[in-house]
């Protein structure tokens, strides 16, 4: 068993997380940039043989990436705990879908899925390195220098080096051409910070779009029949009614109310077109996903 294995930091040990804000900061000297990527963000533990892999929210991964795991453990060094995002490259650009897809509860599909569509990892930051050294202490410069090297040693074509530039100008253009391909934003860091546990202590700017878009269903909470949030739609060239997205948490004072309007228009499924799936095993209750119920 995984949590049974002596990895240089804890399985549950929580990754240091980014606060969301309006423009990239730009003081001289203090940050460094990294494209935001389009993937499944995890830690990953070697100990000898034994690889984890865990989800943002804590969740193994490894079972649905059973090809990452066999590239980790196959790989020289011995142990390490790395940062970093899982990505599925189709046709030029990162597939969430793709990855989403993962989430299958059957060995045989994950496998086929594995060998036909495989994924990688884009490393952005290095908490233990193979000398077992614990890194989180030092700053965010001699942990990339750290990466760099581990990067290197791989030379695997599955394990990339995250980009990174302390040119505010060039940060700025990455978050220009974010949205239609492998990046939807831009990362920055305090160069000189240590890695702080599960807190917000990095900056992450999106690209801002936005789109009149027409409310074809909602979910319930996890743990009770309130409305958790608002499935979004947006019709084609055909007329049909595609799921695009949903809105983000809904205030306590607003949901008696807006869930006793919402289950007063249901009806026939909203969606006529993609339509959206119910809660995926990625899903926790801290997301707010509940079953899936649409309403016209």
């Amino acid at each position: 068993m995984a949590d049974q294995v002596k990895f240089t930091l804890p399985v549950d040990t929580e990754p240091m997380e980014a606060k969301l804000t309006d423009a990239i900061p730009s003081e001289d000297g203090v940050w460094q940039y990294e494209p935001k990527w389009d993937g499944f963000r995890c830690l990953s533990f070697k100990a000898d043989d034994a690889v984890d892999i865990r989800a943002k929210s804590g969740k193994p991964l490894g079972r649905y990436f059973p090809e990452l795991v066999d590239r980790l453990r196959g790989l020289a060094a011995k142990q390490f705990v790395i940062d970093g995002e899982i990505v599925i490259e189709l046709s030029g650009q990162y597939s969430f879908d793709a990855l989403q897809m993962r989430l299958h509860p059957a060995e045989s599909r994950i496998r086929k899925l594995a060998a036909e569509t495989p994924a990688k990892l884009v490393l952005f930051d290095m908490l233990a390195d193979s000398n077992g050294n614990v890194l989180t202490g030092r700053p965010l410069s001699a942990r990339r220098a750290a990466l760099e090297a581990f990067v290197k040693s791989t030379n695997a074509e599955d394990i990339e080096l995250s980009p990174i530039t302390f040119d505010k100008q060039e940060a700025d253009a990455w978050l220009e051409g974010a949205g239609d391909g492998k990046t939807d934003g831009v990362i920055a860091k305090r160069r000189h910070d240590p890695y702080f546990f599960g807190k917000r202590a990095m900056t992450k700017v999106k690209r801002m779009r936005s789109a009149d878009c027409v409310v074809g269903g909602f979910r319930y909470l996890a743990d009770r029949d309130e409305v958790g949030s608002l499935l979004l739609g947006l019709y084609d060239g055909d007329g049909k009614l595609d799921h695009v997205g949903f809105t983000s948490t809904i205030s306590n004072g607003e949901r008696p109310i807006l869930t006793r309007r919402l289950e007063a228009l249901r009806g026939p499924p909203g969606f006529t077109g993609k339509a959206p799936g119910g809660p995926s095993r990625w899903s926790t209750e801290r997301s707010g996903a509940g079953a899936a119920r649409t309403g016209g």
